[in-house]
């Protein structure tokens, strides 16, 4: 692919166009950029109409014409760091999607890609002046501008953000974007070197990669030679240097494979286009780092295109190479029978081939080899009858239904680090082909495991997996994943949301967005069900009527859209069951006293209740443990377990937290009455749990006393969860024990039986 470059023949005999602006004043020499390269000659407003009327001839001259007086104009006298007039980039990403045939609206937004941004142009003025689906494409290049954002990854997430969003709607926003980005790459040595890096590293991370996932590969390799070379300029100077010497050494070699190889097709009858070339040095570099080779030991630095007629003609040209020359094992991929996802088709091999040369061979269709040239920039848009260029594109490629697809993934992550961690994770990788019993293709990044597999088969199907199948044996879910494998996923109706660890397992943005998803999900509903029960509880104690219709009507007064946003929201402590009580009740007053009168005696009375007693009131919240469908956790300092008398404790977005009512913590929130709950166990005797407690235990100092102690625990079914110790004097050592027992009786026990050990001075019950 060809693009015009300012020292093109084009360029080069194109004449300065006439100035409409009085020409600028001298910069002094001592702050003038010393440019690198000859100044552009920009095109005259005539060349440009004769580029795209030559593959369009129904071309709209006045259209463009405008467009290159409207764009010079409002550029004015604006300059590029390289001291080239402003105009000059616009014009060359012009004349750049020019080379890729595209429709007039494409190549006028691109004359006017930076006016919004970077003129006093706006909006409105390029629709009434062009249309408005010129000033959509515009509209969809201009950066957000006075962003309120902590960090420039920030910026540069909600910046993508609204471009990823802005190519769904219009491809072509894409391909001006990428031929923008392409252009600047170019002219990247008049940048300052910290913009450079940082313009570099974007590249490389996302706009190379989003050329190739849209099938435009020779972009893609530009774009990563620009970046490579400015990133790490001593290992591009290394491989241009090992590539010009293996040039030297085999002078003419591409030409007589070139040469040998159309012979060979040609004595058989079939006419070939035989193409080869050198592979790029970031190409050749990434390779030799991901193999851990020396440049010696690449075999595949030469590459051969052979293009036939048909796709019956790639397969017979495909077995006359190897029936010619011997096959590098492992080296064969037939894209044609499953194509990648960019709609990439080819075959490919490798061969010994001519004078013992390790040739890679790509076998496909001159229509293939259109598509893997430009990508869906190889659609004819500015031919009629082909509807809008973007519907048209939908029909024709599955690049574009991928990217359609992932931007709704995209479009769902909480914050802009979370989006642009997405948006890298499904553009930079490679794939493997995997498949479901029934057959069906999957394809998943390079490294992918059993968790992408059942997210990229369907969401439910992901968030329901509790194991697999791999080639019919079992394996673990994380298991990574080989070209070929058939994967069976075992799914449970039970599991409703996937585990949280998942997320750090997942390779493909799909895979963790929908966890992330599902999770949150989750502890929405966590919190949801805990809001209802505090919202019921105090409309109970109140004894006026709770309805969720009634609720429905009083969303507004409450800024909330939904019943269950209102009782999330409760649940978090964001808002107050009283605040709802007055949203449904307006004549309702709380009562700012508990249930047993005075507030600060709350402790106290609760205190004198018997550790077994039955709640005072039906509405109290049941307590099951941590794996309940509540936001509960336990106190930090000495657990609680059941036959304990409890109380909850609502902390705002902790959910809450179960203390037993001897509890010397509870003191910090006598003056905050509305947070307490009314909590009551709910143990499943069936399926009993283990709680937290925590000892402190005094221990004689000699040999083997710990041991003594942990015996007694682990004897009577007890758990250690941590254990830390103190020398308070030579004779006694303390001992902090955080245990897991099923109930009160079950700690007492324990303690009877440490407490009659001979080398256990005390044991004490600690309430944090």
């Amino acid at each position: 692919m060809a693009y015009w470059r300012r020292n093109s023949p084009q360029a080069e005999a194109a004449t300065e166009p006439v100035a409409v602006t009085p020409p600028p004043a001298p910069v002094p020499e001592a702050v003038r950029p010393v440019p690198k390269t000859p100044r552009t000659r920009m095109m005259r407003q005539y060349d440009l109409v004769d580029r795209v009327r030559s593959y369009n001839p129904d071309t709209d001259e006045d259209l463009l014409n405008q467009a290159y007086v409207y764009a010079m104009k409002a550029h004015g006298e604006q300059k590029r760091a390289s001291g080239d007039p402003y105009f000059s980039h616009p014009l060359e990403v012009a004349a750049i999607l020019t080379d890729l045939k595209l429709d007039d609206a494409t190549i006028v937004a691109a004359l006017l890609h930076d006016t919004i941004e970077d003129t006093e142009a706006t909006r409105t003025e390029i629709d009434s002046l062009f249309g408005p689906e010129i000033g959509a494409l515009v509209e969809g290049l201009t950066k957000l501008k006075r962003l309120e954002l902590v960090s420039r990854e920030a910026k540069q997430a909600e910046n993508l953000r609204k471009l990823l969003l802005a190519i769904a709607d219009d491809v072509r926003v894409l391909l001006i974007k990428l031929a923008d980005r392409l252009h600047n790459m170019r002219t990247l040595e008049f940048v300052p070197p910290a913009s450079r890096r940082r313009i570099a590293e974007e590249t490389l991370d996302i706009y190379a990669p989003l050329a190739g996932r849209m099938g435009m590969q020779e972009m893609r390799e530009e774009l990563e030679d620009l970046a490579f070379q400015t990133l790490d300029p001593e290992a591009h100077a290394v491989v241009m240097q090992r590539l010009n010497s293996l040039a030297d050494r085999n002078h003419n070699l591409i030409e007589e494979i070139e040469s040998e190889l159309s012979a060979r097709l040609a004595s058989e009858g079939m006419h070939a286009r035989v193409v080869g070339r050198r592979k790029r040095p970031f190409s050749i570099w990434t390779k030799m780092e991901r193999k851990s080779v020396g440049f010696e030991q690449l075999s595949d630095i030469f590459g051969f295109r052979i293009v036939m007629n048909s796709v019956e003609a790639c397969y017979r040209a495909l077995g006359i190479v190897h029936t010619t020359w011997p096959v590098v094992p492992g080296r064969f991929k037939d894209y044609i029978s499953t194509p990648k996802q960019n709609d990439y088709r080819s075959i490919h091999t490798t061969v010994i081939g001519p004078g013992n040369q390790r040739v890679e061979l790509q076998i496909r269709t001159e229509d293939m080899d259109q598509i893997a040239e430009y990508g869906i920039a190889a659609h004819a848009f500015y031919k009629d009858g082909v509807g809008s260029p973007t519907e048209f594109v939908k029909r024709e490629s599955n690049a574009f239904a991928w990217l359609r697809h992932t931007i709704e993934i995209l479009s769902e992550s909480a914050n802009p680090e979370e989006f642009l961690e997405h948006t890298k994770l499904e553009l930079f990788h490679d794939q493997v082909f995997c498949f479901t019993p029934k057959g069906k293709l999957i394809a998943l990044p390079r490294n992918a495991n059993v968790i992408d597999f059942a997210y990229a088969v369907h969401t439910d199907v992901g968030n329901s997996a509790v194991g697999c199948k791999i080639n019919g044996k079992f394996a673990a879910l994380s298991s990574e994943l080989q070209n070929g494998d058939e994967v069976e996923v075992l799914t449970s109706g039970v599991q409703l949301a996937p585990p949280s660890a998942w997320e750090t397992l997942a390779r493909t943005g799909k895979a963790r967005a929908a966890i992330r998803r599902a999770t949150r999900t989750a502890v929405r509903g966590q919190y949801a069900a805990l809001g209802r029960r505090i919202v019921e509880r105090l409309f109970s104690r109140a004894k006026i009527e709770y309805a969720d219709d009634k609720l429905t009507g009083a969303l507004p007064r409450l800024a909330r859209s939904t019943i269950e946003e209102v009782m999330a929201s409760v649940g978090r402590g964001e808002l107050k069951a009283s605040d709802v009580a007055r949203a449904m009740y307006p004549d309702y007053k709380e009562e700012r006293v508990n249930r047993f009168g005075d507030k600060k005696s709350l402790a106290v009375k609760l205190r004198l209740k018997a550790p077994n007693e039955p709640p005072r009131h039906p509405v109290a919240i049941p307590i099951r443990g941590l794996n309940s469908d509540l936001p509960i956790k336990f106190a930090p300092n000495g657990g609680a377990v059941p036959g304990d008398r409890i109380v909850g404790i609502v902390s705002p977005g902790e959910g809450i937290t179960i203390y037993p009512i001897q509890s010397p913590a509870l003191k910090d929130f006598e003056e905050e009455p509305e947070r307490w709950l009314d909590v009551r166990w709910d143990v499943d005797d069936v399926t009993p749990q283990r709680f937290p407690a925590r000892l402190l235990v005094e221990n004689v100092n000699e040999p083997g006393s710990l041991a003594q102690v942990a015996t007694v625990i682990a004897e009577h079914d007890g758990n250690i969860d941590n254990i830390s110790m103190s020398r308070r004097s030579p004779d006694f050592t303390e001992l902090t024990i955080d245990l897991e027992v099923y109930d009160l009786k079950h700690l007492s026990a324990i303690i009877a039986q440490l407490r009659a050990k001979a080398v256990v001075a005390r044991v004490e019950r600690v309430n944090g």
